[in-house]
């Protein structure tokens, strides 16, 4: 390290230019780190999840999660196995060993489970995925005096709006219930027309369909025929023909039902500020950057601000992007304070020239340090910023103690150069 120190020192063009790389380095480097408020972890994991719908845990535990962890008990790569069941959902997370190929893993665990034969009846398919976090960005919160329906239209324009921006590709709409057209029928009426639910559901099978009709070859080219009658609305189920009469006359299913289009029966509601509400969850995945996510999406919610119904508000209530703006504002504004300290306090009782230097070492050594970031795949994140912070003040405190010394040794009879070597003696390591 001696060596080094007296070389640098004896060879300003070279520690000069050094200085210009390390500069340079940091500057090009900055665009291309990407922003986040804490690192993506890699979870070595998958989540095996199995709807049951109606049925009390135990049967979930006994007829499902029992028989999928027999299923995949062996498979290579597998480290432990947890399930937990509660009404209508088997969730199994398997914990992989360090290393393994994920995707493989998973692919193998899937294969066996989606052979498993002995689920109930009335078991959905399994969805077997590998897991992965996720960072949230942003909570968007849309309220207003309006009905369910009028929330929920907004919301999924909103959403469609924001996976089409660049570098956004995931947002959720929460709080919001599933669409669902419901058909009751009384005992009487089923009574006064002899009919049964069971016929009542046939004729809606057969009636709300899309049937493909084949192809005609035709000298202008070939023709797609497909008979499209699928029901998609309430008044669209409220025509089927449920019962032909002897004399030609047709029931229909609107003359003896009541058909609503609403939502799924549930005990979900959010309300915000008092009125209705729906969600927005904009989240960050793989390289995305938190800020440019942030920037892009609210520039977007100030024009949808403008287009809204009368009194709908549009309100971000959470915003993990802030706390990274702010930790950066806290490390430039401790950057600029440890500058101003190292300038001032050797200007009085050293040298302006002596100061100069010490203070143009800090950026120097934080851009250096920002231009090996791409290279070892590290990005600028609450820990990294943290860390920024806390060596800022070891740096600019050894700047001034280097410094002090330096003088020193000058004041005493040493030569500049000589001072400058002189001082590793402060340093044991040196």
């Amino acid at each position: 390290m001696h060596k080094i120190i007296a070389w640098f020192v004896t060879n300003p063009v070279a520690a000069n230019l050094l200085m210009m790389i390390l500069v340079a380095g940091g500057v090009l480097a900055l665009p291309l780190i990407h922003q986040e408020e804490f690192p993506t972890l890699d979870v070595d994991a998958v989540q095996i999840r199995v709807p049951y719908l109606g049925a009390a845990p135990e049967e979930v535990e006994s007829a499902v999660c029992v028989r999928v962890e027999e299923a995949i008990e062996g498979t290579e790569g597998i480290d432990r196995v947890t399930s937990q069941s509660s009404e209508g959902m088997c969730f199994v997370d398997v914990e992989l060993v360090s290393g393994v190929d994920r995707t493989k893993v998973a692919n193998d665990i899937k294969s066996k489970v989606d052979a498993i034969d002995a689920f109930p009846v009335e078991t959905e398919q399994p969805i077997t995925a590998e897991v992965s976090i996720i960072a949230t960005v942003f909570e968007i919160a849309i309220s207003g005096p309006a009905d369910e329906r009028t929330l929920k239209v907004i919301g999924q324009k909103m959403r469609d709006d924001l996976a089409a921006l660049p570098g956004v590709s995931k947002v959720e709409l929460q709080f919001a219930r599933p669409y669902e057209i419901s058909i009751e029928v009384s005992e009487q009426t089923l009574r006064r027309h002899g009919l049964t639910l069971a016929t009542i559901a046939q004729a809606i099978q057969r009636s709300s369909l899309d049937i493909p009709g084949g192809s005609i070859k035709t000298e202008g080219g070939e023709i797609l025929l497909r008979t499209k009658g699928q029901a998609y609305r309430g008044k669209e189920f409220e025509d089927i023909v449920v019962l032909t009469r002897p004399d030609g006359t047709n029931l229909t299913l609107g003359e003896i039902a009541t058909v609503v289009d609403g939502f799924e029966e549930s005990d979900l509601r959010a309300r915000f500020d008092g009125h209705r509400a729906v969600s927005l969850k904009v989240s960050r995945v793989g390289e995305e950057d938190i800020v440019q996510i942030a920037e892009r999406v609210k520039a977007y919610l100030e024009q949808a601000r403008a287009e809204v119904p009368e009194g709908i508000a549009i309100t971000i209530w959470q915003d993990e992007s802030q706390d990274l703006v702010d930790r950066l504002d806290a490390l430039s504004s401790n950057a600029f304070s440890g500058l101003l300290l190292v300038l001032v306090v050797l200007t009085l009782f050293l040298r302006f020239r002596l100061a100069l230097w010490v203070a143009a070492g800090v950026p120097v050594a934080l851009l250096g340090t920002v231009a090996i970031f791409p290279l070892v795949g590290l990005s600028i994140s609450t820990v990294s910023v943290m860390g920024f912070i806390l060596v800022l003040g070891i740096l600019v405190d050894d700047a001034i103690v280097v410094a002090e010394r330096v003088y020193a040794l000058e004041q005493s009879g040493e030569a500049p150069r000589e001072a400058a070597i002189l001082v590793r003696r402060m340093f044991r390591c040196l």
